[in-house]
């Protein structure tokens, strides 16, 4: 007569669903499976979050594979092991046996034990006449063996995890340092815009980082960071193309000054001005330098304050508003609505109202706006013209005059970090 094969734990402990499902899988185990104990034991050390155990409980794991003699585990072999709980507590550093019998319960409800209980609740063995082993009652080490490829891919998805969560954290701190030293750049340099508002955006975005944040959070604060520091950047680094190269502010300058001031309509087939819209390869090269996205409205706004004034909201918050300042701007420009839909078709209707919007800065310099905007819609149609380079210089024209006005009555220029009443919000996105 073959012995009962004990399902349930002895006294007052319970059985669980769990627990049921861990022992169907460890007799689902091929009888042919061989795993190297200490090599599942490490896969398991690794993917012990994954798993719910405990550092205290992979010690009497590792107390517990240590009793059983054969380095090599397989389906078919005889794997309880019934040590004493001194025996258990000796191996794992003299854990007390409260500790001990709390751990051992961890290591059931994860699945890497099973119960295998005598009647009166003792550890033994009992052997035949030959000294061979016959009934064991114990700890079942089975699930070792079954769920070895299991522990293995959650090894492999634990350390990709944290793999992940390193490069975040390292992508976060570049972030944060090239923030910090742009605004700083932006501050000292006098580059135009907001640079406080600025400086609390990045605070408040990086106020959500919690001590022990998870790696979403921290992938989603980096990719706010990133826009953030994008939108720097291309300020910046316009500003400098603007100042470094003089020949794009120049250019634009002879357009405006040598409008034909005999000329008080709009000229659609006279040459002067599509002889000046056309550019030298030294321009051309400049605007194929230039960045591809778009410029911010506050940035726009910024270079050309004057639309300001034509806010029927009482502000230009959003690039509608914005469009609808534009539609004002035409026809007191004189731009004929042809020459409007015209631009609107091959700039595209945001960045018509951008060349209107620098039209209109400048309007007391230019005789033939609407020829102005005909003649720069033919540059744009043989990719010979971009806003950024009209934007930027007129940014640059507005901090020399600050400057010039600072150093005639000795007051500080605008650069809109002292003054945040007057200053532009030249680094907020805009709403879209």
């Amino acid at each position: 007569m073959t012995g009962h094969i004990a399902t349930t734990p002895f006294g007052r402990r319970t059985m669980t669903l769990g627990q049921i499902a861990s022992q169907v899988k460890a007799r689902a185990a091929p009888k042919d499976a061989a795993v190297h104990k200490w090599q599942t034991f490490q896969h398991i050390r690794e993917a012990r979050d994954l798993l719910g155990a405990t550092d205290r409980a992979l010690a009497i794991l590792n107390a517990l594979l240590s009793f059983h003699l054969e380095t090599v585990l397989t389906g078919d072999g005889d794997l309880i092991v019934w040590p004493s709980n001194e025996q258990l507590m000796a191996r794992a550093n003299g854990m007390p046996p409260t500790t001990l019998r709390r751990h051992l319960a961890v290591l059931v409800e994860c699945g890497l034990i099973i119960r295998r209980d005598s009647p009166n609740g003792k550890r033994y063995a009992r052997k035949g006449r030959g000294g061979e082993i016959e009934q064991a009652f114990g700890f079942d080490l089975s699930p070792i063996v079954a769920r070895a490829a299991e522990f293995k891919d959650m090894a492999d998805a634990a350390q990709a995890e944290k793999l992940a969560f390193r490069l975040a954290r390292e992508r976060l701190t570049l972030l944060r340092r090239d923030i910090v030293k742009l605004i700083d750049t932006g501050t000292q340099e006098g580059v135009p815009g907001n640079w406080g508002r600025v400086q609390q955006n990045y605070r408040a975005i990086i106020s959500r980082l919690l001590r022990s944040a998870p790696r979403q959070l921290v992938e989603s604060i980096c990719e706010e960071l990133a826009v953030l520091w994008r939108d720097i950047l291309d300020v910046l680094e316009s500003f400098a193309d603007s100042r470094n190269t003089s020949a794009n502010e120049s250019h634009f300058g002879r357009h405006i000054q040598n409008s034909n001031p005999d000329s008080n309509s709009e000229s659609e087939s006279g040459t002067g001005e599509k002889e000046e819209a056309g550019c030298s390869a030294e321009g051309t090269d400049n605007l194929r330098s230039q960045p591809t996205r778009d410029l911010p409205l506050e940035v726009v706004l910024s270079a050309c304050p004057n639309m300001r004034e034509l806010a029927q909201s009482g502000e230009l918050g959003h690039w509608r508003d914005f469009l609808a300042a534009a539609e004002l701007v035409r026809p007191m420009l004189g731009i004929s609505p042809s020459a409007w839909r015209e631009a609107c078709e091959v700039l595209g209707e945001r960045q018509a109202g951008i060349t209107v919007a620098a039209i209109y800065q400048r309007a007391d310099q230019i005789n033939s706006a609407g020829g102005y905007l005909r003649s720069l819609t033919d540059r744009a149609r043989d990719g010979k013209f971009s806003t950024w380079p009209m934007v930027m210089a007129l940014l640059r024209a507005k901090l020399d005059a600050e400057k010039t006005l600072s150093k005639t009555y000795g007051r500080p220029p605008d650069d809109g970090v002292r003054n945040e009443g007057n200053a532009s919000d030249s680094l907020r996105r805009p709403k879209s």
